[in-house]
């Protein structure tokens, strides 16, 4: 078996399927859509070349689609900055063995299975202007039924927590796994020199995780930035454009106002954009990988 494994014609054999299928699913329509944001298409009629007028467009010449990176900049903060110091968290507590383990963790993951659907569907009931979060205003005194999802400043925000609530426990379960591969002996080492609780994982859980803590990082940053289902089940877009994401325009372009060459530059450049942000917080974390791996 060894000798099989050794052998790079046997490797490329047992690599090709998966490769070939990769390339023809992933990476040829990928520079199809680029190919198509080159030209003014409908997706029907006769396609018109005009170079990188749509790439151009999308800066120059639509607010909206700049506001939509915004939008999309701030649920990525939301996800770093927010969900996964959560996640980090619970995943630690649970790691030391708390009572009901398995419960918990079973109960933080349950978010991640529901269809995001159904999640801008609950959402909705609870931002409602008759929904549970008014009610348990009024309850406090504060009488004005506020239509979050209907009011410029508040819209985006309620599919921000929703999308920030819903994934802590996949992550959760990713670092808890990270959490539980370190192996105890560093820690009854530290023990020995007097570093306990906070500073124990201070000292090593959080370096030794750091390869774990990137992966995190990157589906949190990757999922924020081509965001749609949620987005669009709960506002639309709306009202006025002012929750729009990068991939509800795309979809507007594409299926609704048929403007398909423009709706695929949009497309192509919501990939380059997660390949250069993922690239970007690979260097960030290389360091850290590094230290972690000379503990």
């Amino acid at each position: 078996m060894k000798r099989l494994l050794s052998n790079k014609l046997y490797i490329a054999i047992f690599v090709a399927p998966a490769l070939i299928l990769f390339i023809a699913m992933g990476v040829v329509p990928l520079f199809i859509t680029g190919y198509y944001g080159l030209f003014d298409y409908d997706g029907i009629g006769k396609k018109t070349f005009i170079g990188l007028q749509n790439y151009i467009d999308l800066f120059a010449a639509d607010a909206y689609f700049l506001k939509s990176i915004l939008n999309s900049f701030i649920l990525a903060a939301g996800s770093l900055f927010v969900q996964l110091p959560i996640a980090l968290l619970l995943a630690i507590l649970l790691a030391n063995g708390v009572k009901g383990e398995g419960f918990y963790r079973t109960v933080f993951f349950l978010p991640v299975v529901i269809s995001s659907m159904v999640i801008g569907q609950l959402w909705c009931k609870i931002f409602n202007s008759d929904g549970l979060l008014n009610a348990i205003l009024g309850f406090f005194g504060c009488t004005d039924d506020i239509a979050w999802l209907v009011n410029s400043k508040t819209a985006y925000m309620t599919t921000v927590i929703p999308a920030v609530w819903q994934s802590i426990g996949y992550h959760m379960v990713i670092l808890y796994a990270g959490v539980k591969n370190i192996s105890p002996e560093y820690y009854e080492a530290a023990k020995l020199d007097g570093a306990t609780g906070f500073k124990a994982a201070m000292k090593i859980t959080i370096p030794l995780l750091m390869p774990t803590i990137k992966v995190s990082a990157t589906f949190a940053l990757v999922g924020s930035l081509r965001v749609f289902d949620l987005v669009y089940v709960m506002t639309g877009g709306g009202p006025n454009h002012a929750s729009e994401v990068p991939a509800t325009l795309m979809y507007d372009n594409l299926f609704v106002k048929c403007r398909y060459g423009y709706g695929s530059a949009q497309a192509f450049f919501i990939v380059f954009e997660c390949l250069l942000f993922s690239f970007l917080l690979n260097c960030i974390f290389k360091k850290s990988e590094e230290n972690a791996s000379a503990i």
